[in-house]
């Protein structure tokens, strides 16, 4: 299935949200779609999301949308902690969830955003729209890089 291009807002529209229910809501996990992944879905009528992932301090997963059961957008991602001496991944996911929430609040998924968050600095760079994309989100401490999630993705066509 090709996206009709004027379902473009509806699709960003629902990833804001769908990342958000996820996400920041704490979503459980559901029935792993692939041994030992990591699944949290989100579904409102005729879209479903499905955000799959491996591992936990790193990782590596993929979010899908589907509309009408028919996969039309999909991102990739991997992050790590690059400094275990000045952050592990509980504290990273502290500073990140807040930081998430305050993209969500503005009907953004990903890029252009700095925010400091009690002495950590959490920045996402991107490139391109919903459509296709690429970037990075890092957090730093006094400077430094201790933590790194490159993605990229954008809309799977037939």
């Amino acid at each position: 299935m090709t996206l009709d291009p004027s379902l473009l807002p509806d699709l960003h529209a629902f990833i804001v949200e769908a990342k958000a229910a996820a996400h920041v809501g704490k979503k459980p996990s559901q029935a792993s779609s692939r041994p030992a992944s990591h699944d949290i879905g989100y579904e409102r009528g005729d879209w479903g999301y499905l955000d799959s992932y491996f591992g936990g301090t790193d990782f590596l997963g993929q979010e899908t949308v589907r509309l009408k059961n028919k996969p039309v957008w999909a991102m990739n991602y991997y992050g790590r902690i690059l400094r275990v001496d000045l952050i592990n991944g509980q504290v990273a996911a502290y500073v990140i969830r807040p930081t998430r929430s305050k993209m969500f609040a503005e009907n953004r998924f990903f890029g252009g955003l700095t925010h400091e968050f009690e002495g950590k600095l959490f920045v996402d760079v991107s490139s391109g729209e919903t459509g296709s994309f690429a970037g990075y989100e890092h957090i730093l401490i006094s400077g430094i890089e201790v933590y790194r999630l490159d993605y990229h993705g954008g809309l799977i066509r037939d």
